[in-house]
């Protein structure tokens, strides 16, 4: 998930601890990278916290650098390989991700696995409500957001090479048991009244159409993705950690979500004029999704945002968790923690519109 702009907008010097061989590389770069001519200059994005990321510099072209973080890691955990093939298989249907050159599973290179892509030059958007975007292009800018993303929901996963890139079907009961799970078990964090009735909820609020499956991005908003820098088009959807093979409701449902998320949580629009900014209203933003699908409506959309709520409500609670035995220091760490029974209590509330009692 992505910080603010502040925190995660450019490079800095490679932090302490995060360096590596930069000779080693040059040698796989020089091997796999077709045109590619040293010396290499590094630099460290300030976002990529979860697998640290490098711009690669070199006198004709820029390159991007995501890797495992040094160290002893979770089984699992910081797959990059995972995001590589994701790049790669969607790249290949011309759906707008960076190009991967390569990926690396020798640690003997800089000491972790790595993958290598193309640097995508454009604009990120940090507001949800476009604030640099004149008037009369915010509805473009917006509707690029959304064919994209059901572009993405439209791709043939099967065909592409992602049959296996996770399980399809009973995407939510997954979801739902390992989020509860994991706020259950979180003793330091405590509870939360309107956690523990989502918790009762939702197993038992799931639709029939369950078992929908496509490839889903996970974290699609705004600021995870690089805008053309003067039109309205996306070049390159940024962050694919958290993808897999789930329900495409509900990655439609976590982008939509914005609608009804104060800006002071995430990037989000709830309380914005949207006539004056010439921004689509949700059931605009909704109805254009569904026609790019072949839906003729989404009857389980309200438990859809619930449920992505509650998620990110769960994801907030162990951040708080974290926060309290010292692992999650940051400022930003204090400032979700403490958003914490306002997200949860905005959960139930979706709960409540979608018919819980």
């Amino acid at each position: 998930m992505s910080a603010g702009a502040g925190e995660n907008a450019g490079t800095t010097e490679v932090r302490e601890g995060f360096s590596f061989d930069v000779a080693a590389l040059t040698g796989w770069m020089e091997a796999n990278v077709p045109g590619f001519a040293g010396p290499i200059t590094v630099e460290q994005f300030k976002g990529g916290q979860s697998n640290p990321t490098y711009k690669l510099v070199t006198p004709t072209h820029a390159y991007v650098l995501r890797r495992k973080p040094p160290g002893q890691l979770l089984k699992g955990a910081h797959a990059v390989e995972r995001e590589a093939k994701v790049l790669t298989a969607l790249g290949s249907v011309g759906f707008p991700v960076a190009h991967v050159y390569g990926l690396c599973t020798d640690e003997s290179v800089i000491g972790t696995w790595f993958y290598v892509m193309d640097m995508v030059e454009g604009r990120i958007i940090w507001d949800a409500t476009f604030p640099d975007v004149s008037r009369e292009d915010r509805p473009a800018y917006f509707d690029a957001m959304n064919a994209t993303l059901a572009q993405l929901h439209s791709v043939d996963y099967e065909a592409v090479g992602l049959g296996d890139y996770g399980r399809p079907g009973n995407y939510f009961e997954r979801q739902i048991g390992r989020w509860s799970k994991q706020y259950l078990e979180d003793a330091d964090a405590g509870r939360d009244p309107h956690m523990d009735k989502l918790i009762a909820w939702l197993p038992n609020a799931i639709p029939d159409d369950g078992d929908l499956t496509s490839v889903v991005h996970g974290d699609f908003r705004c600021d995870n993705m690089i805008f053309h820098p003067t039109e309205p088009k996306v070049l390159a959807v940024l962050d694919w950690e958290l993808s897999t093979l789930g329900h495409p409701g509900a990655d439609f449902a976590y982008n939509a979500m914005m609608y009804r998320m104060p800006p002071h949580i995430v990037a989000g629009l709830y309380g914005a004029d949207l006539e004056a900014l010439n921004i689509p209203s949700e059931e605009e933003y909704l109805g254009a999704y569904c026609r790019r699908t072949g839906r003729a409506a989404m009857p389980a959309y309200d438990f859809y945002i619930a449920f992505n709520f509650f998620r990110l409500a769960a994801i907030f609670h162990g951040i708080k968790g974290r926060a309290i035995r010292g692992t999650a220091a940051s400022a930003q760490a204090k400032e979700r923690a403490a958003s914490f029974p306002e997200l949860a209590r905005i959960a139930w509330e979706q709960a409540v519109r979608a018919g819980a009692q």
